[in-house]
């Protein structure tokens, strides 16, 4: 009997999560109906709050597919009750992120869950745990950008039009740099069963630095625009065009001077 609670009790949706949501849907719903004085602020709580809630299903796609592929820890670490405090690293799977979308406007790869690894047998049941989490953002990018490739815009508020466009480019942007083969980041823990052994030993010290010598790649400027028009392409081909996306960012950073531009159409 105990074990079966408890078994029920590693599955069950934390409130904390629950809270994040509710949060999501009433800023969302301000955002919508202009109820909000400030739609900056509306914008920055709806936003974030989605982006966390998109963080959270990322770690809880690779958890669940873990589970499903043999790692029966997983619902003791808390992983499936979708707690973003249950994360092995907290502040690179929430707090960090949401600092660089405050601070840039990038959709920071999270991380992470711990994964027995030696639990799990085959190579593609590992590709598949590690792509699980940005295959998450990919979905969650069409769904923000639905209402635009399908050109159903009648009747949505100006201001929700532009959250939905910044929401999508960061998930865009995490899905991009998640998928990126390199140590320490999904994209290469896609490729690695796929490696020999010689190889992964020589790559391993180098996981701990992955992200960070991605950002110091990017931080070059001529990178950093070949990068971001990337993006745009992406979003255009989902209906997304570049005043959007740029109207969504600054709504967001309501403490920033408001574009007279983007004010004008709301």
């Amino acid at each position: 009997m105990t074990t079966a609670a408890s078994r029920r009790s590693d599955r069950r949706i934390s409130p904390v999560f629950v809270g994040i949501v509710a949060v999501m849907a009433v800023t969302g719903w301000a955002t919508w109906t202009g109820f909000a004085e400030q739609p900056g602020v509306a914008v920055f709580l709806f936003v974030t709050a989605a982006w966390v809630v998109s963080l959270c299903l990322h770690e809880y796609a690779h958890a669940r597919t873990a589970l499903h592929s043999g790692d029966i820890s997983i619902g003791a670490k808390g992983y499936l009750t979708l707690n973003p405090l249950k994360y092995t690293h907290a502040l690179l799977s929430i707090v960090l992120p949401v600092i660089f979308v405050i601070m840039g406007g990038i959709g920071l790869p999270g991380g992470a869950v711990f994964i027995e690894r030696g639990r799990i047998q085959g190579r593609w049941k590992h590709s598949l745990i590690s792509a699980a989490g940005p295959l998450t953002n990919v979905l969650f990018a069409v769904v923000c950008t639905a209402p635009f490739w399908l050109h159903a815009l009648d009747g949505v508020p100006a201001a929700f039009q532009y959250a939905l466009a910044f929401l999508a480019l960061l998930q865009v942007t995490a899905a991009i740099l998640n998928f990126l083969p390199v140590p320490g980041l999904d994209g290469y823990g896609v490729i690695e069963p796929w490696l020999s052994y010689g190889i992964r030993r020589q790559v391993e010290p180098f996981a701990p630095f992955g992200l960070l010598a991605v950002f110091a790649v990017l931080w070059i400027p001529s990178v950093n625009t070949v990068f971001f028009d990337v993006i745009d392409s992406i979003l255009r081909s989902l209906g997304i065009d570049e005043f959007h996306s740029y109207c969504g960012q600054n709504l967001y950073r309501f403490w920033n001077s408001a574009d007279q531009f983007c004010a004008l159409s709301r």
